[in-house]
């Protein structure tokens, strides 16, 4: 079986909920590696700008009507979209580090998972 194939047979049958934390999971990985290479600032756009992306496709996805989720939770999303967007031009600015931003994204992802977090 075809790689493509795979994906398109995975992309069926994945929860909505698996496929938000695989996706977090392959952008958080994105970011560490950019990390352990010593990047900094702007250097790490490419890493930041697709972690930017997802985050903003959560915070439309929330924000559109037919949205299910409870009222709170959509709330809290779109809040961390507009942290993330905030913080990231910081990051690139040199002003801060791209630990924070990891840090949420392994929160979020363990969330997904269902465990607890401390």
């Amino acid at each position: 079986m075809s790689l493509n194939a795979y994906q398109r047979t995975r992309s069926m049958v994945e929860q909505p909920r698996a496929v938000e934390q695989r996706l977090i999971g392959e952008i958080t990985g994105v970011m560490i590696e950019a990390r352990e290479r010593g990047l900094r600032g702007a250097a790490l756009m490419p890493a930041l700008h697709r972690n930017r992306e997802m985050w903003n496709a959560f915070s439309t996805a929330c924000a559109s009507a037919g949205n299910q989720l409870p009222d709170a939770l959509r709330a809290g999303i779109i809040s961390l979209a507009l942290w993330v967007d905030r913080y990231t031009s910081d990051v690139v600015a040199g002003r801060d580090s791209v630990d924070d931003l990891i840090s949420l994204n392994r929160q979020i992802s363990e969330g997904l998972a269902g465990k607890a977090i401390a």
